[in-house]
Parts: C-alpha cells; structure tokens; sequence
C-alpha cells in the first residue's frame, strides 16, 4: 500500500496479514519533518555540536551513558559556554550508565549554569531510588526545534577510532520540525517525575520543514508500557515484501518472535541483523537460544562482524521504518525509558534499508544445520542464560 493510500482507513484497527496496512496509529503521527540519517559516531557528534552552538533559548540532553571521557569533555566544552551565553541548559543522565562519570566534571558545569538530574541513583536512602528501572533514551533537543535520538550515547565508544575513540557501529537521526517539540516533552516530563520542578516549553512555529511523518513513541515508566513494542508488532504483521532489522540486544520477547516467524511464513524476507560478538555476553548467550526457532521458519540471521553492535533499528517494506534507544529484550520492553521515532517516509526508510543492507552484506549468514551443529556446551550457556533473560 502507498503513503498516499492510507488516508480513510479506520483508525486503530488491527492490520490483516500481509496487508501492507502501516495506518494502525496513523493518528500519532506528525507530518512535516525533516530527517538526516547520520550513520557513524563521528557524524553523530559533530552534527549535536553544530545544533548546540545555534542554540538560543534551550539546550535539553537526556542520555544513559554520560562519560568524563574525551568525548564528553568535547560535549562539555560546548554546553558550559552555551550555558554562560544564557541559554537553559538541562542534562539527564542515567545512575547506572553514567557510573564512572566524574564529579568534577559535574561541579563544571554546575558552576556554568548546568541543570543536572541523576536518574535513579544508586543510593537506597535517597528519594526515587531503583536498581531496575533505568533511563536508557539517547536525545539531544535545541530550542524545541532540533532533536537528535538514536542509539548512541555521550561517550568515546561511538567516537572514531582517530579520536580515540572505539567506533561502535550505530545509527542515530538529526530531527527538525513538530515531532521535535513531542521529544522535548518527553525530557520535560522525566524532569517533572524526578524533580517536583515543572518549566514551561513553547512550541515554535515550524511549518513544514520536510515530508517525513513521524512518531513520536515513548514508553514512561508505567504509562505506555508497550507503545514501541506495539508498533514493531503493527509493522510486521502488515509487512508484505521485506522485513529488515538491525538490533545490538535482540532477545525478543514471544509476541515479537512469533511475529517475525508468521511473516517469514507468508514469504517475507527477514531479515536480521545481530550481533557476532556482544559486549554484554549474557544478553547475547540469552538471544542466541532463539535462533533456532526463527531460523526453522525461514527468518534469515547475519552475524556482524565489525566492531559492537549497538543499532536499533528496522525497516519495512521500503515505507515504515524505526530509529531509536529500544532494543527487541525484556529490559527495554519491562524496565527502561526509551523513545523511538517512527516514520512513514519511503525516501527515509530507502536510506535506512541500504545502510541496513550494506551492512549485511558484510555480514556472514547462520544456517540451520550448521547452527545446530554447535558445541553441546554453548547450547547449555544459552538456555541458562535465557532462563533469566528478564533480569538483564
């Protein structure tokens, strides 16, 4: 079905099979957006620069890893002096990831003008603690009217390995238009929630500023739990041709794997894209445990082979397409914050799907019989670790 063909469609309703039916939520999404698919670390960074040195009224980062490293003293060179030209300067970070993250490198900023929030420390007598829930978004919005949001975080894993970096594979999106404030409004929440302290945000006047459609979907501590999963199952239960997903932590719940298996079975072409060697081996040894199951319905597997991992992303069908913090597991499903955009724009997902492409081309495939083919031990590691697949 066409981007131009969905418009009457009633609303809500559950897409038949192979109908090619993206309009389930079409009411969620915002038109009028325009969006620069930006591919490696570096791209990510510089482009979050440029946007931080336009600022004039607001600079909103909320991210889960926040590190005092080289990469985040670039970032704080760029906020403290935005911060004592007058802008309002917030910054979230997560407990957990941020762990190692320096107090002095904090008391800077703070001194610049910073505003800091610490997501659920780890400090049990302190208001708002949680060792489970975690804040595991990555975005950066200007002025209401520039976002960022991906999967990379504020730290020199995503940085070029000339900057010293460890040039973890991931993909992140620069956003200008409506849906922007929609993320805004999401870091101002968050702030709400932990804070007590409300400030007030003004929706610019964009117009249109490119022809993407976008959503927006967050999933709040307990309020739409399951809005991104829900849009995943949308997608590929309509999915007509292709089914392309690249994930850092892919250990999919029942619904999700049952999905892509049924779509495989209708003669979709599935394919993922997961990781050769992960970074966290027990959410690796747990994801690995399913692979015989998609694999049996004709869902095709590539393992990276680069450096990690750490996209989340997919496309289908050349028209819907997802770019965000959410990974197909249990911990983004059940425990953390996260936001994806959305997007109804067959252009956009064409980039995507040929960056997703390109990659799997250089990816080796898993077959079924030489899976199966593998040591009796490892078997044992992933079953173990799947068995806990809810607790990481």
């Amino acid at each position: 079905m066409a981007l131009q063909d969905i418009r009457g469609i009633r609303l809500g309703s559950r897409p038949r099979p192979g109908s090619g039916d993206f309009s389930r939520d079409l009411d969620q999404y915002v038109a009028g957006n325009k969006l620069l698919l930006l591919p490696t670390g570096g791209e990510v960074y510089r482009s979050m620069w440029e946007a931080i040195q336009s600022a004039r009224e607001t600079i909103h980062l909320e991210t889960y890893i926040l590190r005092s490293d080289k990469t985040g003293q670039r970032f704080a060179e760029h906020l403290e002096a935005k911060a004592r030209s007058g802008v309002r300067v917030r910054v979230i970070f997560d407990s957990v990831g941020s762990l190692d993250l320096s107090p002095v490198f904090i008391s800077r900023l703070r001194n610049a003008g910073v505003q800091f929030l610490e997501y659920h420390p780890l400090a049990p007598w302190r208001p708002r603690w949680s060792l489970v829930r975690r804040d595991h978004r990555k975005m950066l919005i200007v002025d209401s009217r520039i976002a960022f949001t991906g999967g990379v975080n504020i730290c020199d894993d995503h940085a070029p390995i000339e900057d010293g970096g460890s040039n973890w594979h991931d993909v992140h999106v620069r956003l200008e238009g409506p849906a922007a404030f929609e993320l805004d409004r999401f870091f101002r929440a968050v702030w709400y929630n932990e804070t007590g302290r409300w400030f007030k945000l003004e929706s610019p006047d964009l117009g249109t500023q490119g022809p993407s459609k976008v959503w927006a979907a967050a999933n709040q501590e307990f309020l739409h739990r399951y809005r991104i999963r829900a849009a995943y199952l949308g997608a590929l239960r309509a999915a007509q041709k292709e089914v392309i997903i690249a994930n850092a932590y892919f250990v999919p719940d029942l619904r999700i794997t049952r999905a892509l298996a049924a779509a495989a079975r209708r003669r979709v072409q599935v394919k993922i894209l997961v990781q050769g060697l992960s970074d966290i081996l027990s959410v690796w040894y747990a994801g690995r445990y399913q692979y015989d199951y998609l694999l049996r319905h004709g869902v095709r597997l590539f393992e990276w082979p680069g450096p990690v991992l750490h996209a989340k992303t997919a496309v289908v069908d050349g028209l819907w397409c997802t770019v965000g913090s959410y990974n197909l597991d249990h911990r983004s499903l059940l425990h953390n914050l996260e936001v994806n955009l959305h997007v109804l724009d067959p252009n956009f997902s064409g980039e995507l799907k040929k960056l997703l492409e390109s990659d799997i081309a250089l990816s080796p495939e898993l077959r079924l019989e030489r899976w199966r083919r593998r040591p009796y031990a490892d078997k044992c590691i992933e079953r173990f670790f799947y068995l806990f697949r809810y607790f990481f």
